[in-house]
């Protein structure tokens, strides 16, 4: 990394969701953001759900969004790297998406070394013990052959019933997402414990719970979890030397934002 730049993580920004008005609201703050980081940014990494439901047909893609994806393809279009982790919620993301904003997708987590720190990134869906039924569903969702299905209904059904799906899937999470349930229930912290136990990590990334989580879990090596930009409107940011979870506060330059620590307990 040149001096002076840093990397940007974002997550969860489930655009569409609970309605357009405030998805529009939430989509302009995202992109401010965006304005502001490009700034001193040497990459962006986004760790999925960008979209509460996406699906990519041959002649055909979902309406809206057309601030964030404007966005994403003038940042590569100036050569800054734009990283994609596909979540649960847009993991039927194909070729328009990256083949319009230019950014490098990314279907499973990836370990990197950046500035001499290791780091594992991934949205974080499916990993550490429990959630068997969405384990199985991801795997159907994922099947060539049931892709090949959805895409032979119509657009207007389709999205229809991916939305009722998606808004099912926020609202049963929705409390759990908003409180610390303890590191023996935290099936993300079982999975970093599970990893670190084989080798070293310093940094282990995700988004997914939207939870802003800040925990080390073993000495030298942190679990971060990015929250999301419903509830929270956290980031983290990497300088080369430490990984900071911040919180944002207002639509400033992001040096004056709020550093995170540890895990919140209940409600923003």
């Amino acid at each position: 990394m040149q001096p002076g730049r840093k990397i940007y993580f974002l997550s969860d920004f489930h655009l569409g969701a609970p309605d357009a008005a405030s998805s529009l609201v939430r989509e302009k703050r995202i992109t401010a953001f965006l304005d502001e980081a490009a700034k001193d940014a040497a990459e962006i990494i986004l760790l999925g759900d960008l979209f509460d439901f996406w699906f990519e047909w041959k002649r055909a893609v979902p309406r809206g969004f057309t601030r964030l994806l404007g966005k994403l393809a003038e940042l590569t279009d100036r050569g800054l790297p734009v990283h994609l982790f596909l979540g649960n919620h847009d993991m039927w993301i194909f070729d328009y998406v990256p083949g319009e904003t230019g950014v490098t997708i990314h279907r499973e987590p990836v370990e990197r070394v950046i500035g001499g720190k290791r780091f594992l990134i991934g949205h974080g869906d499916g990993l550490g013990p429990g959630d068997h039924g969405y384990k199985f569903l991801k795997q159907v969702f994922r099947n060539p052959v049931c892709q090949w299905l959805f895409a032979r209904l119509h657009p207007n059904f389709a999205l229809w019933l991916g939305d009722f799906w998606s808004g099912r899937s926020r609202k049963k999470s929705y409390e759990n997402d908003r409180q610390w349930l303890g590191a023996d229930k935290e099936w993300l912290v079982q999975y970093c414990r599970e990893r670190l136990a084989h080798e070293h990590l310093d940094y282990l990334v995700f988004g997914h719970r939207h939870l802003p989580i800040d925990l080390e879990v073993r000495p030298g090596s942190r679990y971060v979890n990015l929250g999301d930009w419903i509830t929270w409107f956290t980031y983290a940011v990497f300088d080369g030397n430490e990984l900071r979870l911040m919180k944002r506060n207002g639509d400033g330059p992001p040096g004056n934002d709020t550093v995170i620590t540890g895990a919140p307990a209940g409600k923003p």
